[in-house]
């Protein structure tokens, strides 16, 4: 299996970039995955909410395939711990899909057709974060779980 992150504009703070990568890296002991970043949408100021989410929305299904198992982190999706979370990704690796995908939408969200198209969508808190620092939590508990399901230490239970 595959893993896949796509998440919509770069991540500026070359702070969060460097423990990306550095996840990232962790990440490759254990998984294909692959960090897509879709670029900014330009003029925006001339869009409404709805536009900007459509044209967002347009750009991330072109990244998708029908065979994909699309996940949306959702502000309103189920939350579940780290533990339950490796669980997940257990499953997932045992149903025989070839490539999962995990989608951050952009500043305001899904357009309808991605949450159409979506098979499910996971909280990571109750409380709001940048969608910069969304993208280090999410690879980071990809890696927890990850280190979870091999027994290795990272994780203290």
């Amino acid at each position: 299996m595959q893993i896949k992150l796509i998440s919509i504009g770069k991540t500026d703070n070359a702070n969060l970039q460097t423990l990306i990568e550095d996840y990232t890296k962790r990440l490759s002991h254990y998984i294909r995955f692959n960090f897509e970043i879709i670029p900014d949408i330009k003029n925006v100021k001339h869009l409404s909410e709805a536009q900007q989410k459509d044209k967002e929305g347009d750009l991330i299904l072109s990244k998708i395939q029908k065979s994909d198992v699309v996940i949306l982190l959702d502000e309103n999706g189920k939350q579940i711990n780290s533990i339950a979370f490796s669980g997940y990704l257990q499953k997932r690796m045992n149903s025989g899909i070839k490539t999962l995908i995990f989608v951050i939408g952009g500043p305001y969200g899904f357009s309808e057709t991605v949450y159409k198209r979506a098979n499910g969508k996971l909280g990571l808190s109750q409380m709001t974060f940048s969608h910069q620092m969304v993208r280090l939590f999410f690879i980071e508990q990809l890696y927890r779980g990850f280190t979870i399901l091999k027994n290795e230490p990272y994780h203290h239970r």
